[in-house]
């Protein structure tokens, strides 16, 4: 699925929970998608215009964007079922860290260690913001609360598995002797 597919996913989706500002769905996107979903802020209100000029979206107020209210239409809940109902599509991964523990001969045991290390801090301050989450209990989201908990689930499932990783991993460097990980040209 193109980009600009799940662009218009994420900003109908959050429009079919309840109409909003750009701004107003540009922190909702960030806050409340941010754990599993990012979107380029840059992109949002290119797509609102392009929802609207298709139907799916009717704005209310200003005609200014950001200060006019969005809200999904008839035709854009079409819409947004269609675009759930497309396959997932897998894309190649892109892991920052990965890539450097790749070569972590030439980067160096320690360096390796503190970059896990990091990874594992993070991965702990997500388990407790999932953690957070999970325990708040939002009856204004009614029948949205348990397909929401389902991200929430995952999110926790995931940084569980990078903190035993982490932890495998630092482990397993222990065993690295230093001219095992010298870069030799």
């Amino acid at each position: 699925m193109a980009r600009a597919s799940h662009t218009d996913m994420a900003v109908l989706g959050a429009l079919s929970i309840e109409p909003m500002t750009g701004y107003a769905l540009r922190e909702a996107i960030r806050d409340v998608l941010g754990h599993f979903w990012s979107e380029s802020f840059g992109q949002i209100y290119p797509t609102l215009g392009e929802l609207e000029r298709h139907g799916f979206v009717d704005r209310h107020g200003s005609t200014k964007s950001r200060s006019s209210t969005f809200a999904i239409t008839p035709s854009g809940i079409d819409h947004l079922r269609e675009l759930l109902a497309r396959p997932v599509q897998d894309v190649p991964a892109r892991n920052g860290l990965l890539l450097r523990l790749f070569f972590g001969r030439t980067l160096g045991v320690e360096a390796c260690r503190a970059l896990i290390a990091a990874a594992e801090a993070q991965a702990q301050q997500r388990l407790r913001q999932f953690d957070e989450l999970a325990a708040q209990d939002e009856p204004q989201h009614g029948d949205d609360a348990p397909f929401w908990q389902l991200t929430i689930s995952a999110g926790r499932h995931s940084a569980r598995a990078t903190i035993a990783w982490a932890q495998e991993s630092l482990a397993a460097l222990d065993g690295i002797t230093p001219t095992r990980q010298e870069h030799t040209g």
